[in-house]
């Protein structure tokens, strides 16, 4: 009696789903046309493939053999982006995602606090992490934690920081709701410092977004322009007293790009190397992010080339676009792929980056409408409609037989076998 009830149920739903194929699709009116997409957050120019600029006469030329396969060059005070080449292609960002945990998650606790770090929390960080040595049952201060983050691009220090922040799962959650309120719809967040993994992207766009409302923070700017630092290490069983190394900062340029105030670099296998760096010139400062150039080397001498051709550049050249400002506080989500005072515009999936390039696609000629391929797929259903519950009968019998034990052929695919 069961297995004909559930031959009963699979009959309705076959015959539920040929009705809804031969219908046919809902269509616009014929000669309407849909409307256009929105355009790309920051503008229309910043959503279209390649290199985007508007030279005034005197500009400069963009700085040659430029491989990063997505950049920015933005004025950190106005938001004007005033080259960008792919900014919203979605790639993997490396630690450069640790600018937007810093962001969500530095405001939270006073840097002069201790907390013991308990084994607990330097447990999931992924092989080959970068760490800057913390040791579980000892005392650190938070600001000795931001340095281990900003300096060495410790995932260590990023755990220890995300289980004070009430766990790593939490602090996604909240790093992807702070990029939410930033309007960076490129960015989706798996682990909080960017260690690889499936479906973690963000885009050279948003980054700049993190970098910049990262830098309003003092704290924040006084981490990432540190070169070198003592750390915490181990007691000496011999006099009682702690010891300390020293640490220096991963960012090739610092110390060396004149006026660079910093930022952050990563590396990683799939993401390749990425940057983003911020530097002050004659009372202006720039942003730059480059993402996946050919080689670890050139993402600070493309980003270098980026700075002095934006310094340069910055008053003959025509703006492309914008860096969008944070939502205010209580504003409603934005839909997916939009952005809040219509700047925004749709987006690919995260696991598909090279979708948010795609063209849109073709629309129907006015006055056609395409009901032809679901009026064909209805027909051509209704049809294998008989076979379809032939099928399910042999099923329903075979699994009868089984049952009884009059079987012995293979086990129906519906069951394990």
């Amino acid at each position: 009696m069961h297995t004909r009830r559930h031959l009963a149920r699979r009959l309705a739903a076959l015959t539920a789903a040929a009705s809804i194929c031969a219908a046919p699709a809902a269509v616009a009116a014929p000669g309407e046309d849909p409307p256009p997409p929105p355009p790309a957050i920051g503008g229309e120019l910043l959503g279209l493939p390649g290199v985007q600029l508007a030279p005034l006469a005197g500009a400069p030329a963009l700085p040659g053999d430029l491989t990063g396969k997505s950049w920015i060059v933005a004025d950190a005070a106005s938001g004007e982006v005033l080259a960008a080449n792919n900014p919203h292609l979605r790639l993997p960002p490396a630690s450069t995602m640790k600018i937007l945990f810093a962001d969500t998650v530095l405001p939270k606790f006073d840097k002069e606090q201790v907390h013991r770090v308990a084994p607990e929390e330097l447990t999931g960080l992924g092989a080959g992490s970068s760490l800057v040595g913390i040791k579980e049952d000892l005392d650190y201060r938070v600001e000795d934690l931001w340095r281990g983050v900003f300096l060495s691009s410790g995932n260590d220090a990023v755990h220890v920081l995300a289980h004070m922040n009430g766990g790593v799962e939490q602090t996604v959650a909240e790093m992807q709701a702070r990029a939410e309120a930033l309007q960076a719809r490129d960015t989706h967040v798996i682990s909080p410092d960017g260690y690889d993994q499936d479906g973690q992207v963000s885009s050279a766009y948003d980054l700049t977004l993190f970098a910049r409302a990262g830098l309003r923070n003092p704290d924040f700017r006084a981490y990432c322009a540190t070169r070198d630092a003592q750390f915490p290490g181990m007691f000496d069983k011999n006099t009682g007293q702690r010891g300390s190394f020293g640490i220096a900062n991963t960012d090739r340029l610092l110390g060396k790009y004149p006026g660079l105030i910093g930022v952050k670099n990563g590396f990683t296998t799939n993401a390749g190397s990425t940057f983003v760096g911020a530097a002050e010139r004659g009372g202006r400062t720039l942003l730059v992010t480059v993402m996946h150039p050919t080689t670890y080397q050139k993402v600070y001498d493309e980003t270098a080339a980026l700075l002095d051709w934006g310094f340069a550049a910055a008053d003959k050249v025509t703006p492309v676009g914008q860096l969008v400002d944070e939502k205010p506080a209580g504003a409603s989500p934005s839909p997916a792929g939009g952005a809040a005072g219509g700047q925004g515009g749709p987006t690919a999936a995260p696991s598909e980056p090279a979708r948010a390039l795609a063209p849109p696609a073709a629309r129907p000629a006015p006055g056609r409408t395409d009901t032809g391929p679901a009026i064909a797929l209805g027909v051509a259903t209704a049809a294998l409609l008989p076979l379809l519950a032939f099928l399910v009968i042999r099923r329903a019998r075979r699994a009868e037989a089984a049952a009884a034990g009059r079987w012995d052929g293979p086990p129906p695919f519906d069951q394990e076998a």
